[in-house]
């Protein structure tokens, strides 16, 4: 990856952003199985070309300095912490690292810097499938695990939404827990083999026939259903589903519905490989037009 300062930022952060950039051949991070296939590929194909700035990394290097603190902070009696371990997975290397292990409660602790909205919706189904394939490999050198924490850091919290919205976070930390069991390490081993040989496969494709990423790995947002009168250019409502708008236009009129498709927001906002990728370019950068349907069609 080439790494631009346009805004001529200190060489450190420059340096820093560097460190995270080293790819192996045959050796995938946890976080790269983690994305979709197809930009998980096409990052290793193109990595010579993607040009990013380090203006928009900032929140990668801020997570970066957090492990480097973790890093001097010193192990109790069953601790070990930032250790990189690597496992084979038929004929690739898997390789991850965690913040720290606690052998006698026989838990992962990792830190992660997030939006105060992902505390908010409280979908944390990516940090316990990271942490269960840590606890996975930790498993493989006879260490036993039992329990993942995930100390998150919100780096958009406010003072204020804490003292006046009632689901709102009431302090920029916050602990999150999950419990493993013997079946979660059989269905983790399953889906480990699974996603390598997928990746196998999809190493044979040239980029246009690359598997296209999934809604939720494109963070879509989802189709909403605008019921629109006549003359009116906002919406009466705008509900998730068509049967809703539907209903809701059945009951309370209205001329007709408006479908508004989701946006693609890691397409747009956060992916580094789109302009290699064909389907960002010939979708989510040539978005339609609404489309009108009629009630019952």
């Amino acid at each position: 990856m080439i790494i631009t300062n346009k805004l001529n930022l200190p060489h450190a952060l420059v340096d820093m952003a560097q460190r995270n950039l080293e790819l192996k051949p045959n050796e995938y991070r946890v976080t790269s199985l983690l994305k979709g296939i197809r930009e998980t590929i096409l990052e290793r194909r193109h990595k010579d070309e993607i040009e990013q700035d380090v203006s928009d990394m900032i929140w990668l290097l801020f997570g970066t300095a957090v492990h480097s603190i973790i890093e001097h902070h010193k192990e109790g009696d069953y601790e070990f912490k930032e250790e990189r371990i690597k496992v084979c997975i038929g004929d690739y290397i898997l390789s991850g690292q965690f913040d720290l292990y606690n052998a006698e409660t026989k838990t992962i602790t990792d830190y992660k810097t997030c939006s105060v909205w992902k505390v908010i919706f409280g979908d944390y189904s990516d940090w316990r499938k990271q942490t269960l394939i840590y606890a996975y490999m930790i498993s493989r050198f006879g260490f036993d695990v039992e329990n993942a924490e995930i100390v998150a850091l919100m780096k958009d919290h406010s003072k204020r939404d804490a003292k006046i919205k009632d689901n709102y976070p009431p302090l920029p930390v916050q602990k999150i827990t999950f419990h493993f069991t013997a079946e979660d390490f059989i269905e983790i081993e399953e889906w480990l083999n699974q996603r390598f040989a997928e990746i196998a496969e999809a190493e044979k494709l040239p980029d246009e026939q690359l598997p296209l990423c999934t809604p939720e790995e494109r963070f879509n947002t989802g189709d909403k259903y605008a019921v629109m009168k006549k003359g009116r250019k906002t919406a009466l409502r705008v509900l998730d589903t068509k049967e809703e708008a539907e209903a809701w236009k059945a009951a309370n009129g209205g001329d007709y519905i408006e479908i508004r498709p989701g946006e693609d927001k890691k397409c747009l906002e956060y992916c580094s490989v789109c302009k290699f990728c064909n389907y960002y370019k010939e979708v989510v950068a040539n978005v339609g037009q609404p489309e009108t349907i009629q009630c019952g069609s």
